[in-house]
């Protein structure tokens, strides 16, 4: 009886498992911009991860017998002006612009959640206080608060975090706080209210989760934007500072003086960024499809 019992088990579990595959094959058919942007998102993680491995040279070592060398077999994507292989340092600056990017939407979604979830639900003079505040923080753009807040912190990594994370905040604490707001109105909420549940844990488990659907699709978005803003940072020095590689420094350092004899800087770079931007918007429009009921047919 045990084994029967044993081997149903291990048919639901298969069958279970070939419609989640199924399921998944016909998402990435439906959306298909969707898994292309997912395929170079998963592409720039995976060369990250491994930039050791599949680099051909150390982005740093300096190789002034072959300082702008073309793309041939040796250098796939030619050197720079101080011959360093171009190929090992966008591979390498791909850890870089994750480490940013990430970084900063999650720092940004920290903050963000914590004050739109407290200015949603508790409302009042908190509300108040804290829709003055990110009002204050949206009135520059986030490229303009960007420089600021680097140019006074300093350019290194954890300050450009934490540079690019500050604008993120008013959008991410919006969000949530329309969501909240809806949401403390719901016969749960006041059901909740009703045994004698604190208002913090109301806020956490039953509030909190039912905002983590828009916070995705929102922090997938603004992945892209934090990327193409610390590329901008470091094209204008304010960003990663040198020896460490970064697409923004690459284009910096070879746009104005050698587009026109070396234009291998100038494009590569590019396209890694392009690329980059690109596969987050793409995946970020498909999952709010998916995760938003109204865009379901």
């Amino acid at each position: 009886m045990a084994a029967i019992n044993y081997d149903n088990e291990l048919r639901r579990a298969g069958a279970n498992s070939t419609q989640g595959w199924r399921r998944l094959a016909f998402l990435a058919q439906r959306h298909m911009l969707g898994t292309i942007g997912l395929f170079f998102m998963v592409l720039f993680v995976w060369a990250a991860a491994f930039a050791d491995l599949i680099s051909r040279y150390d982005p740093l070592s300096v190789d002034s017998a072959h300082a702008l060398a073309h793309p041939d077999m040796r250098h796939w994507m030619g050197t720079d002006s101080f011959g360093r292989d171009v190929w090992s340092r966008i591979i390498h600056g791909a850890r870089i612009s994750l480490a940013v990017g990430i970084g900063s939407t999650a720092l940004g979604s920290l903050f963000g959640v914590s004050i739109g979830l407290a200015s949603g639900y508790l409302s009042g003079w908190v509300d108040l206080v804290f829709q003055r505040v990110t009002d204050i923080l949206q009135a520059l753009p986030l490229l303009v608060l960007a420089l600021i807040m680097t140019a006074a912190l300093g350019p290194t990594l954890p300050n450009v975090i934490i540079a690019i994370a500050i604008p993120l905040i008013p959008t991410v604490a919006r969000v949530i706080r329309a969501n909240t707001l809806a949401l403390r109105e719901l016969p749960f909420v006041e059901a909740a209210k009703s045994i004698g549940m604190s208002e913090t844990r109301i806020a956490l488990r039953h509030v909190l989760p039912n905002t983590l659907a828009p916070l995705i699709v929102l922090a997938t978005a603004q992945l892209g934007s934090t990327i193409l803003t610390e590329a901008s940072l470091s094209f204008l020095g304010l960003g990663i500072p040198e020896p460490y590689p970064s697409w923004g420094r690459m284009l910096s350092e070879s746009a104005a003086e050698y587009v026109r004899t070396a234009p291998w800087l100038v494009i590569f770079p590019g396209i890694a960024i392009s690329l980059a931007v690109f596969g987050t918007n793409l995946f970020g429009d498909a999952l709010r499809d998916i995760l938003d009921p109204r865009q379901r047919g």
